[in-house]
C-alpha cells in the first residue's frame, strides 16, 4: 500500500499525523534561537604576547620566534603566520579541517607554558584564544553624558557595565574609548641628580610602599581576628608625601623630586557618534544564547538605565544591533510564505474554478513548512540567514509540487473518474516526478548543510 492509497483509505490517520506534525513544529519553533549567521568553527588559534616598550625587531627575536618554535610541533597544523609590532607579538595557527580546536588550544597552551622562562621578564604571559564568531558583539551602544570624562568612564565601568552583564545570555561587556583616571609621576632629572637618586630607585620605592596584604591573625580564647596591612595610597597627597630618601636627617619626599598629578590616561582608542565623542559599549552573547532575546534584554536595560541616570543627562544609543537583520529576514520569509499561499490559491481558483483546491493549498503549504521546524530543532540548527533563505526556497518547491499534483488530479476528474480514483491516479502518476524534483534539491543542498567549514570559491 503506497502513500496515496493510505491517504485515501485512512484519511483520519493522515489528519492526526498532520496535527501531530503541526503541534510539534509549533513547539520546536518556540525553542529555536535567532542568529545572524549559522554556527561554524574557524580553526584558528591566536597567540598574543605584549612586551611593553620593545621594538618590532626585538619582539621578533625574543618572543615571536620562540612562540613559533614552541607551537610548530602541534598536530594538524595547516599554516602558521606571525606578525611583530611595537610592543606586540601575534602568532596565528591555522589548523586542518575537522580538527578539534579546543583540544588544539589546550595543547598549544602547554607548549607555550613550557617556554615562559625563556621569554623576557618584562613581557606579559602569552594569551591564547580561538577565533569564534560568537566573540563578535551582538549589540553596540554609544554612551554620552554631561559630566567629566574620567567620572563618566568610572560610571560606565562601575555601575552600568555590571547591569548589562547581568542580562540573561550576555557573556561579556567591553568598553571602547573614554579616558580612565591615572596618577602620573613626572620626575625632574635635575632634582634627582642633586639628591643622588635615580628613576629606578623611585619606581622601586613607590611599588614597595603601595602594598596591601595579610600579615597574620590574632587569636584569643573567644574569637580570632585577621590582621591585614593596608598600605595602599588613598589620595594623591599621600603619594606626594612619600619619603624616598633620608639624607643628613632630612627627609626627601616624592613631591620634592617629581610632579604628582591626578590626571587621565592617554587615549589609545577613540569612539564617536554623529561626530561627537562617546564611549562604545560592546555586548557579546553566550554561544548558546538567543541573539534576539539578548538584544531585547539589552534594549530593556538601556531604557531603565537611561531613566535611572537622567540627572547626568546620560544617553545610551544603540548604534548597531545585529538581530535587526535576522528579524528582517524572518519577516521577509513570512511575507513570502503568505504571498505564495495567496497566489497559489488564487491561481487554483481562477484556472480550476475550485474553492476546495484553493483551500487544500492554503492548508498543505503552511503545514509542511511548520513541520520543518521539528527537523531544524533536533539537528541543532537555528533560525539564521541561511536557514531562513532555505525556507524561502522551500516555499517555491512546495508551490510547484502543489500546483502540479492538484492540477493532475483535476485532470483525472475531468475524465469522469470519481474523486477517490482521480486522487489516487493523479497522485500516483505524478508522484515519482515530484519526488525526483524534491530529491534533486536535497542532493544539492544536503552536503552544504552538513559542512562545518567555510567553502571557498
Amino acid at each position: 500500500m503506497n502513500l496515496p492509497e493510505i491517504s485515501i483509505k485512512r484519511p483520519t490517520l493522515i489528519a492526526v499525523l498532520f496535527i501531530i506534525l503541526t503541534l510539534g513544529g509549533l513547539f520546536s519553533y518556540t525553542q529555536l534561537g535567532y542568529e545572524l549567521i549559522p554556527k561554524f568553527e574557524v580553526n584558528v588559534v591566536t597567540i598574543t604576547t605584549v612586551y611593553p616598550g620593545a621594538s618590532p625587531s626585538e619582539i621578533e627575536n625574543t618572543v615571536t620566534k620562540k612562540v613559533e618554535d614552541a607551537v610548530s610541533s602541534l598536530e594538524n597544523i595547516k599554516k602558521i603566520e606571525s606578525k611583530s609590532y611595537e610592543s606586540l607579538s601575534l602568532v596565528m595557527v591555522q589548523l586542518n579541517s575537522g580538527t578539534d580546536t579546543d583540544l588544539a588550544l589546550n595543547d598549544a597552551q602547554r607548549k607555550v607554558n613550557a617556554i615562559l622562562k625563556d621569554l623576557p621578564e618584562d613581557a606579559d604571559p602569552p594569551s591564547l584564544v580561538k577565533f569564534s564568531l560568537d566573540d563578535l558583539p551582538v549589540v553596540t551602544i554609544a554612551a554620552t553624558a554631561n559630566m567629566n570624562e574620567t567620572d563618566f568612564f568610572d560610571l560606565l565601568d562601575d555601575k552600568i557595565q555590571p547591569v548589562l552583564s547581568r542580562v540573561p545570555g550576555v557573556a561579556q561587556v567591553n568598553l571602547i574609548g573614554g579616558r580612565e583616571k591615572e596618577i602620573q609621576v613626572n620626575l625632574h632629572q635635575d632634582k634627582l641628580e642633586a639628591y643622588g637618586l635615580s628613576a629606578l630607585q623611585i619606581v622601586q620605592i613607590v611599588k614597595s610602599s603601595n602594598l596591601d596584604f595579610p600579615t597574620g591573625s590574632l587569636k584569643t580564647r573567644d574569637n580570632a581576628t585577621l590582621i591585614r596591612l593596608s598600605g595602599k595610597y588613598s589620595t594623591v597627597e599621600e603619594l606626594r608625601n612619600l619619603v624616598v630618601s633620608d639624607q643628613n636627617s632630612a627627609q626627601i619626599r616624592l613631591g620634592d623630586v617629581a610632579d604628582v598629578q591626578d590626571t587621565q590616561k592617554d587615549a589609545d582608542k577613540l569612539a564617536r557618534l554623529n561626530q561627537q565623542e562617546a564611549i562604545l559599549i560592546q555586548v557579546m552573547k553566550q554561544s548558546d544564547a538567543n541573539a534576539v532575546a539578548v538584544s531585547e534584554g539589552i534594549a530593556a536595560s538601556v531604557q531603565k538605565i537611561t531613566e535611572d541616570y537622567k540627572n547626568y543627562e546620560l544617553k545610551l544609543n544603540i548604534a548597531n544591533d545585529t538581530s535587526e537583520f535576522t528579524l528582517v529576514a524572518a519577516e521577509h520569509v513570512m511575507f513570502d510564505l503568505f504571498l505564495a499561499i495567496f497566489l497559489v490559491a488564487l491561481v487554483m481558483l481562477l484556472f480550476l474554478h475550485s474553492l476546495r483546491d484553493a483551500f487544500i493549498v492554503m492548508v498543505s503549504i503552511p503545514a509542511s513548512l511548520i513541520a520543518t521546524f521539528i527537523g531544524i530543532y533536533f539537528m541543532g540548527y537555528t533560525l539564521n540567514l541561511m536557514s531562513l533563505v532555505a525556507l524561502t526556497l522551500v516555499v517555491g518547491i512546495l508551490v510547484d509540487d502543489a500546483i502540479v499534483v492538484i492540477e493532475n488530479i483535476h485532470r483525472h476528474l475531468e475524465m469522469g473518474k470519481n474523486k477517490f480514483r482521480a486522487a489516487y491516479d493523479g497522485a500516483t502518476e505524478i508522484g515519482f516526478t515530484v519526488f525526483a524534483i524534491t530529491l534533486v534539491i536535497i542532493v544539492v543542498f544536503l552536503p552544504i548543510s552538513m559542512s562545518n567549514d567555510l567553502v571557498s570559491n
